[in-house]
């Protein structure tokens, strides 16, 4: 980094220009993830409930975020030191941990208008079955 004197007198410090190309691409990740969602779907085995939140969760992303989020579904059976580590007590449970604030959903996931209204989206599809209040 070069010194130069400001007005003051005072040295200050100008970034080199790759400095200043690496901290605008950093920049630019950071605000590119904004409104990227990090989901994560706790399940118990392939039981039915377990293959219908995957299939709600999934299809209330494709459409209402489609290239915007990350969903990773944890077999609680297959995993068990993660659910462990994460505090997930019951199945299937989602967990939204970007945007901030994190967010816990437990039970049926099936009701659309809870899940997409919890996951600060606007779904302008008419609810279905009751279920999967925020925590």
């Amino acid at each position: 980094m070069r010194k130069k004197a400001n007005r003051s007198g005072k040295e200050s410090q100008h970034e080199q220009p790759s400095d200043s190309s690496s901290r605008f691409e950093r920049l630019v990740d950071r605000t590119s993830s904004i409104g990227h969602y990090s989901l994560r779907l706790y399940i118990t085995g392939t039981s039915v409930r377990s293959n219908r939140a995957v299939a709600a969760i999934r299809g209330l992303c494709e459409e209402l975020l489609p290239g915007k989020y990350d969903l990773e579904v944890v077999d609680i059976y297959q995993q068990p030191a993660q659910a462990m580590s994460a505090q997930i007590i019951a199945a299937p449970t989602l967990v939204k941990t970007l945007p901030k604030p994190l967010k816990r959903f437990i039970g049926d996931l099936s009701n659309r208008k809870k899940v997409a209204s919890g996951l600060d989206l606007k779904d302008k599809r008419p609810a279905k079955d009751v279920g999967g209040a925020p925590v």
